[in-house]
Parts: C-alpha cells; sequence; structure tokens
C-alpha cells in the first residue's frame, strides 16, 4: 500500500491505536484498515524497588503514556506528513495482575504493587482453600486480602481497585471497565456468565464481613467486559492526558482494556478453542483454550482466559535460554581465543542445527537450566547443571540437544498435567520468542515436547501492542455476530498461516526419555541447591 492511500486512511480514522505497558518499554502501534502496522512510538521505562516492594509511579505512568503516544504522532507525521489527531479507535493493555487501591477522590491510598512481587503467599493459600482454585500471588485479590490480613489502614478506605491497564483506561475514559482476560488475572471468573465468579464473589464477602468495610467486592472491582463490547470514549480530560499538545480530539471510541497474555494471544492468533501460543525466551509459558473446565485446580497451573472470554490454562516456567545463551557465549570466547571473527546469529544457527544431528534422547545426557527458582518442580532457589553419566554419548550435538530440550523440561511438567491427567487436546501451538529464531530447530523440538503441531508466523513479533490495536480494530470492524477468532482468521490471519512442522514420532519418544531422566535427576538439582559451595 502507498503513502497516499496510508495517509487517506488516517485522515479518514480508518485507523486503530494500541497502547501497550510492558516491564522495560510502553509500545504504541497504529495499524491501518488492514489491520498492519503503518507507525509506532515507544518509550523506555523502569520498575522501582522501594520499601521491599516493586513499583511504578503514577507519574511514570502518565509520562511513559504522553512519550509513546509523541513517539508514535511523531513517526506519523515523518512518514505521512500529516498530523495525527484522531484514529478509528484506541485500546490500552498492560502487564497482568497487581494492585491499585483508590479512594473516593481518586487518590493511590498505597503505591501499586507490581506483578512482580511476590508478598502475599498467606493469602494466596488461604484463598486457594476457601475457592478450591489456584490463587497465585500476584492475582489483585491476593494482595486485597494479604493487606487484610496485614491490618493495612487504607483497606477501609477502598473504593475502587484495578490493574494497570484498567487504571489508564479510567483515566482516559471515565469508565471503570476491565477486559476479561485480565479481570481474570485479578479474580476467578466464570466462563459462562463472561463474569466473576459469584459464588467466589460471595465466599469472599463473607470472608471479610467481620471486619466491616463498607464496601462489598463488586463495589470496588472494574466491571469485566468482552472483546467487541463498547468500554467508552476518549473524554476531553483524557486526550489532554495523552496529548498535552492538545492536538488529539475527544470522543474515539475504546475497547476493553486487556492484560498481556490476552494480547500476546490475539497477536498469534491463538484465541480459538484447541490452540495455543508457546513464548520461550528468557523464560517460557504456554497458554491453552481449553473447551472445557479443568477437574480440579492445580498449583503449577493458571487459570485465565482470551479477551473473549474462553478459559486459558498457562504453564508457566521461569527458566528458558538464560543457560542455553551462556554455553552459547563459551563457544564464542572458544572460537575468539582461535583467532576467528564471531558472529552470533551464525554461531546459533550452528550450534542449533547440530543438536538435530544429535540422538532423539540425547545420548544420556541432562542438564538444568535453572538459573532462579523454579516452581513447576518445587524450588526456590536454583543452579544452572550439566550432568552424565561415564556411559552417555557426549558429543557437541547431544549436548546442544540437552540444552534445548531442558529449556522446555519445566513447562512440559506443567503440560503434562494438562495433556495426561485432564486429557487436553491440542490442534496447533504457536510459538513465538528467542528459542524459534533459527529456522525449525526450536520449533521440531516443541512440536516433539508437546505431540502437536507448532506455527510460527513472521507477524508473532508484533507483540502486544499490536495485539490490543487489533482488538481495537475489531470493536469497530466486526461484522454483526462475528467472532474474535473469526475476524482475526479472516481479517487478520489470511494467507499468513506461516511454516508448521509436525510432530516427529521418534523425537517424541526421545523427548518422553529425556523427560523421564529430568524428573529423576531433581535429586541432584535439590543437592547443589543445598549444598554449601554457593
Amino acid at each position: 500500500m502507498g503513502v497516499n492511500e496510508t495517509k487517506e486512511m488516517i485522515l479518514n480514522k480508518k485507523t486503530a491505536l494500541g497502547i501497550e505497558f510492558g516491564s522495560t518499554r510502553i509500545k504504541a502501534v497504529l495499524v491501518d484498515a488492514n489491520n498492519a502496522p503503518i507507525a509506532s512510538g515507544s518509550y523506555d521505562w523502569e520498575n522501582r524497588l522501594e520499601n521491599g516492594i516493586w513499583t511504578y509511579h503514577l507519574e511514570d505512568i502518565h509520562a511513559g503514556l504522553q512519550g509513546s503516544y509523541k513517539a508514535l504522532a511523531e513517526d506519523v507525521k515523518e512518514k505521512y506528513g500529516v498530523e495525527l489527531t484522531s484514529v478509528g479507535a484506541l485500546g490500552i493493555s498492560a502487564m497482568m495482575h497487581g494492585y491499585m487501591p483508590f479512594n473516593k477522590e481518586g487518590k493511590l491510598l498505597v503505591p501499586f504493587r507490581t506483578w512482580r512481587n511476590n508478598i502475599t503467599a498467606q493469602a494466596s493459600e488461604e484463598l486457594m482453600e476457601l475457592f478450591q482454585y489456584n490463587i497465585p500471588q500476584r492475582w489483585s485479590i491476593a494482595h486485597l486480602y494479604q493487606a487484610i490480613l496485614n491490618k493495612e489502614e487504607h483497606v477501609k478506605d477502598i473504593d475502587f481497585m484495578c490493574t494497570l491497564e484498567a487504571y489508564v483506561h479510567w483515566q482516559l475514559t471515565g469508565k471503570r471497565i476491565q477486559g476479561i482476560g485480565d479481570a481474570a488475572g485479578m479474580f476467578p471468573v466464570d466462563p459462562v456468565t463472561k463474569d466473576y465468579n459469584e459464588e467466589m464473589v460471595q465466599k469472599f464477602d463473607k470472608l471479610v464481613e467481620p471486619y466491616g468495610f463498607p464496601w462489598k467486592l463488586r463495589d470496588i472491582m472494574p466491571e469485566a467486559k468482552v472483546a467487541g463490547e463498547a468500554a467508552g470514549c476518549l473524554t476531553e480530560a483524557g486526550a489532554r492526558l495523552l496529548d498535552p499538545s492538545g492536538k488529539l480530539q475527544a470522543g474515539i471510541p475504546m475497547c476493553p482494556p486487556e492484560g498481556d497474555a490476552g494480547t500476546g494471544m490475539v497477536a498469534t492468533n491463538s484465541v480459538r478453542q484447541r490452540t495455543g501460543n508457546v513464548s520461550a525466551g528468557t523464560s517460557v509459558f504456554a497458554m491453552i483454550v481449553l473447551e472445557k473446565e479443568l477437574s480440579r485446580p492445580y498449583k503449577e497451573i493458571d487459570m485465565v482466559t482470551t479477551p473473549a472470554g474462553d478459559l486459558v490454562a498457562m504453564a508457566h516456567s521461569n527458566n528458558c535460554t538464560s543457560d542455553l545463551n551462556a554455553w552459547v557465549n563459551v563457544f564464542k570466547e572458544f572460537a575468539e581465543a582461535m583467532g576467528m571473527e564471531v558472529d552470533m546469529n551464525r554461531l546459533f544457527g550452528t550450534l542449533y542445527n547440530k543438536a538435530m544431528e544429535g540422538d532423539a534422547d540425547c545420548g544420556g545426557l541432562l542438564s538444568y537450566c535453572y538459573f532462579s527458582g523454579e516452581h513447576m518442580t518445587g524450588f526456590e532457589e536454583g543452579r544452572p547443571l550439566f550432568v552424565r553419566s561415564p556411559e552417555s554419548r557426549f558429543t557437541l550435538a547431544n549436548f546442544m540437544r540437552t540444552n534445548l530440550y531442558t529449556c522446555l523440561g519445566a513447562m512440559r511438567v506443567g503440560l503434562n498435567l494438562l495433556l495426561e491427567k485432564e486429557h487436553v487436546k491440542i490442534d496447533r501451538l504457536l510459538g513465538h520468542g528467542g528459542l524459534f529464531k533459527t529456522k525449525d530447530v526450536g520449533q521440531q523440538i516443541l512440536a516433539d515436547a508437546v505431540n502437536a503441531p507448532v506455527s510460527v508466523m513472521e507477524t508473532a513479533g508484533e507483540g502486544g501492542a499490536w495485539g490490543i490495536a487489533l482488538l481495537a480494530s475489531y470493536l469497530i470492524n466486526k461484522e454483526e455476530g462475528e467472532a474474535l477468532e473469526d475476524y482475526l482468521d479472516n481479517k487478520v490471519f489470511a494467507g499468513n498461516e506461516g511454516s508448521t512442522l509436525d510432530p516427529d514420532p521418534a523425537g517424541v519418544e526421545g523427548f518422553h526419555a529425556f523427560m523421564e531422566r529430568y524428573m529423576k535427576g531433581l535429586e541432584i538439582e535439590r543437592a547443589a541447591v543445598d549444598s554449601k559451595i554457593w
């Protein structure tokens, strides 16, 4: 599409804008009528550790919102020669979970407690017992109940409690609304009613009744809405907050704000039942859209939803490529010591492809990539380890294959619960992240690990800001009764299915053998953690 055509779309508001607050970068993406990105802007920021709490200040949030939008508007002017004064629709996304309580005057009562804080263990355990449902420490309800258990004074004054994207949406629209996907990371939701689980809401209200607070839980929670539902419009005050220059016009329709998990699902076209996505980088997680509820709760599995409200099971591992990258850097040092110039893309590609020449079961080798603790296998601390027996087939190919396999080991422990105990069916997984940069290698290993076809698409790298822009686009461009998954299939990803690899039977068997060794060898990892060497 030419510059003039794109310019006309901008002037005629045939666009949608998404802004996502990531942990280190806030990114804004503008898409055209065909849902293709046409401009972007970003703003770097960092969380702060203050009084033992990971947080961002409100001033940081406002500065980042304005900074990312300003950079986007400048990109539009530079590329197309026009001022950005309006868009067709707007959406806000951010890191899921956390705790932002406000009083009736709109004052933040305590500093924003982000998803990164592990300070709600007691609340998490007690609520899990009460609800018979997994309540991770990072969930908003765990933070609220922990504040109650800690007898924090501010709790009685709460008028509104929300997550980061719901806060920004509130400031822009005046509406207390949350997308269902992130609402499911605040409090358990009912996939039938597409709302907070009423039975659990009542249980919580009864639990805290003796404290005599002037509120009920629903009074202080944002209203949950699914993708495609109206969620207010940009107000005059919201337009000034987003664009202090005064050029941006009010009245832009806004979609329900969503968490980064939901926007990641949209950006990878993984919202249909029996589909999922695996993100593999520093950490690794798999998200599978379920056909039905699980038979019981599992501590290893987070339950959230798609932006359309369909139930999603998430298996999250803290450790993935850090140890693998460390080994690759050792090979880099060796090459440099031999007087060779090293191209890192070529080095990664060479070593990854070498792994595919190895034995399907890694030749009896074993490694653990535990740079940090790993809740999937019960470790509060981790020690990276490489282990072999005298009989192991210690070759470069087997060594690299072992290090690639182990990247998915802890996540596979969580997936085992879904695949073997709950008999969850997966038609297709989409892989994205650093593990999949070398063509076919990580993709094939993941397909073998989960025994399901795995696809990789070029657009997966566009990220969550593109995902929330697509949700904004869906709000204004969907046909009557058109489901989100159909909109994505027909209007966004049509003709862009990417490359798909099926599991190799020998690889499936080999990965299974490796996992048996992996589980038995956890005693070695435990001994390393408990030793006094480090």
